[in-house]
């Protein structure tokens, strides 16, 4: 079975990144994904990896809580009662 080689799939991880969010800069994906971390100089290449898919994960559910949000706004807005009456009589 051929070795897991961590400096490609670091290499695969930051193409994603760059494709799905091309509005941030490659300093900004390597800032905020290691921002947890103190010596980044010490970071092995499987460390770096760890961080780099864990960043990734947490903007994909953050862009799909955004997409979520968006659609609750869209839908409530489109809300309309078919006897208005009937519904505020019990208030």
């Amino acid at each position: 079975m051929k070795k897991k080689n961590h400096y490609n799939e670091i290499i695969t991880v930051l193409g994603r990144l760059h494709r799905s969010y091309p509005g941030y800069t490659f300093g900004q994906h390597i800032d905020t994904a290691l921002s947890d971390y103190t010596d980044i100089w010490s970071l092995t290449d499987k460390e770096l990896l760890f961080a780099l898919e864990k960043y990734e994960s947490e903007l994909e559910m953050d862009h799909n809580t955004d997409l979520n949000i968006e659609k609750i706004i869209k839908d409530g807005k489109e809300l309309s009662l078919d006897n208005e009456e009937e519904y505020f009589d019990d208030f």
